[in-house]
């Protein structure tokens, strides 16, 4: 029964896969501007334009572009940028690094600080501390990832200066890495110079994601949490003695998170697409800021490489979340 799961789940995703690729495929030779001219100095005659249109494949019909193309990504191949001359899948594997290591590290943080508001908010249940532990968190719910990205600048870059504000790790640090993980490779290596600087730079714009995402998950699992509280199971615990505390994380918590796991994971997916704008305002060397770039550009290999490794990370990333509850939901693993 779960083989046959995964195997529509890898099915459906490669169908997805393929459909967000005819539609980027389209809509970026639909949008208004000609990219071979934004290349060209001003004074280029027309025969340079067709050599430089024929060199990409752009004189041919749109059906024949996309079979090329395809062609090319089934082999590793999605082509080459037109502003930066370098192949769009070395552009693009370069900078994902950066961005998963800012996407993991605001997803460690949303789930540190959302879980305990929720624990918290259900031990103080029915009293002031959760009505005002709700009130922030809908507060914090209600301002964007890139409005938080502003007030941390302006409080811990401009007003109290103690983190970079710009930048992914300090211009004179050397890093002679093999990846561009420089905070896992930087563990790993002992470079405490290169972790230092990382968690600098990437403390603000993980906070700035972090937060709505933390709000989110503190509503719903505290709400989960009280719910369950009211169960036989934990009435029994509670009767042998073990403290509330203890009763919500050694009985309720387990339960209460299965929930909260699903909202994880697609809210993650999002979190990745957040980075966007983030990556931008702290002009982080991720695949956000360069995705940014490459429209402005209209480097349309650039984009689609861009736009296509999203989809497939969102598509993994929501079959892993479905696997992983089907794993730890009894109900769904004994079906």
């Amino acid at each position: 029964m779960l083989l046959k799961t995964i195997l529509i789940r890898l099915l459906s995703t490669l169908v997805t896969l393929f459909g967000v690729a005819v539609v980027v495929f389209v809509l970026v030779r639909v949008a208004p501007g000609n990219p071979i001219s934004m290349m060209l100095p001003p004074g280029a005659t027309d025969q340079d334009i067709a050599n430089l249109t024929a060199l990409y494949g752009f004189d041919k019909s749109l059906p024949e572009q996309f079979v090329i193309w395809m062609g090319g990504v089934l082999h590793g191949d999605f082509g080459t940028s037109i502003t930066l001359r370098q192949p769009v899948a070395n552009l693009v594997l370069g900078r994902l690094p950066a961005t998963l290591e800012l996407s993991v590290m605001a997803l460690i943080i949303a789930v540190f600080l959302g879980g305990l508001v929720a624990i918290v908010g259900a031990r103080k249940r029915g009293s002031g501390v959760e009505t005002s532990l709700d009130l922030t968190s809908g507060a914090v719910l209600s301002i964007p990832d890139f409005l938080w990205g502003l007030i941390f600048v302006l409080l811990f870059g401009v007003l109290w200066p103690v983190l970079s504000i710009s930048g992914r790790i300090d211009p004179s640090i050397n890093v002679d890495f093999t990846t561009n993980f420089y905070l896992i490779e930087g563990l790993l290596r002992g470079r405490f110079d290169v972790v230092g600087s990382t968690l600098s730079h990437m403390l603000m714009p993980a906070m700035s994601l972090a937060l709505p995402l933390a709000a989110m998950i503190a509503l719903l699992l505290k709400q989960n949490l009280k719910e369950i509280l009211l169960q036989d199971y934990t009435t029994l615990a509670r009767v042998r003695g073990f403290s509330e505390t203890s009763v919500i994380l050694r009985e309720a918590l387990r339960n209460a998170a299965l929930p909260t796991i699903a909202l994880i994971g697609v809210q993650f997916t999002f979190l990745i697409g957040g980075t966007v704008i983030v990556e931008r305002l702290f002009a982080y060397e991720g695949l956000g800021n360069m995705a940014i770039d490459a429209v402005i550009n209209r480097d349309l290999p650039l984009v689609q490489g861009i736009v296509l490794l999203f989809a497939a990370l969102f598509t993994v990333i929501n079959l892993l979340v479905d696997l992983s509850y089907t794993l730890l939901n009894p109900r769904f693993r004994h079906g």
